[in-house]
């Protein structure tokens, strides 16, 4: 059994999949131990659709949190996924490779397995019945998928890149972007693992914004003063023009509602507490010269002590 990837006939797709296929191709070429990058097989073109054969996978990390309402993973998942996926994006950034969309979505199981354990924390968006038991994955196997929008590392890009709730501060602020817009990524994902909801659930910049500041406290000066000028509007003498820029009385209470990244963490993770605010908070600086990389981020006592302590 496969999975096919089937591309619509139009150009502009077809030529966003050769480029993807070109990408696969190169990481398959380079991975010899297997990282959780997602393998091509093979790949075709029928009927003027390409089609992309994978491996058959389980469904993706965001489908799972969905069916089993929202609900958060153990912190040793969290732990466990976080690992495999911050080898996959070092082995990348290795070949000056940039994902650039890091989401959920885009994250799949290996197995689709899993086993129900009974869970009492009733969620704010489970349904009453059978909401007392959760879905725990057998095995928490990852792979990457979707390398349609990666690219190589290449001087001054500022184009938009990752979905929204992904998206790191320079990419928004237009002040050019690289590996670390990935790391971003990799942080509001760990985020939304230990809380099960996504961290900024925005659609909007200055919201977005915002909420970062709600969460991680004000954004640097030096990069407010460097914004380009589609973003200069959010911005009023050195710093974020909230809240009279605000548009809605909505948009106000979604930025309020939000609790500082300490307090975010332990309201939802019992053991490793510390040393998971600790790597959030060296994923999630606000300057990408300042992120961790996602080799130094591998030697983390978060992925280190947590083991010596589970043995």
């Amino acid at each position: 059994m496969v999975a096919i990837k089937i591309i619509r006939g139009i150009k502009k797709y077809r030529d966003a999949a050769m480029i993807e296929i070109g990408m696969l191709e190169q990481l398959g070429k380079y991975d010899e131990s297997r990282s959780s990058c997602v393998q091509i097989r093979n790949w075709f073109d029928y009927r003027n659709h390409i089609c992309i054969v994978f491996e058959r996978l389980g469904p993706s990390l965001y489908d799972f949190l969905r069916k089993n309402n929202y609900r958060s993973f153990p912190i040793a998942l969290v732990r466990e996924v976080a690992k495999q996926l911050l080898e996959c994006i070092a082995f990348m950034h290795e070949l000056r490779l940039i994902h650039t969309d890091l989401k959920p979505e885009n994250i799949l199981l290996v197995s689709p397995e899993y086993i129900k354990v009974p869970d009492y924390k009733v969620s704010s968006r489970s349904p009453k019945e059978g909401s007392y038991y959760k879905r725990l994955p057998k095995s928490s196997a990852i792979k990457v998928i979707d390398f349609g929008s990666t690219t190589y590392d290449q001087q001054d890009q500022s184009y938009v890149v990752s979905t929204r709730h992904y998206r790191a501060p320079e990419v928004i602020l237009g002040l050019g972007w690289s590996y670390p817009c990935d790391i971003w990524s990799v942080g509001c994902i760990l985020v939304e693992l230990c809380t099960g909801e996504a961290l900024f659930q925005t659609h909007e910049n200055l919201e977005h914004l915002a909420m970062m500041e709600r969460v991680f406290g004000p954004l640097p000066y030096h990069m407010l003063k460097r914004a380009d000028r589609q973003s200069e509007k959010y911005i009023r003498k050195g710093r974020l023009n909230w809240p009279e820029g605000c548009t809605s009385r909505e948009s106000m209470k979604a930025v309020m509602k939000l609790p500082r990244l300490q307090n975010l963490v332990m309201q939802n993770v019992d053991q490793s507490a510390g040393d998971l605010i600790d790597l959030l908070q060296g994923l999630l600086k606000y300057d990408p010269a300042d992120r961790h990389t996602a080799q130094e981020a591998l030697s983390h006592p978060f992925f280190t002590e947590g083991f010596e302590r589970r043995r």
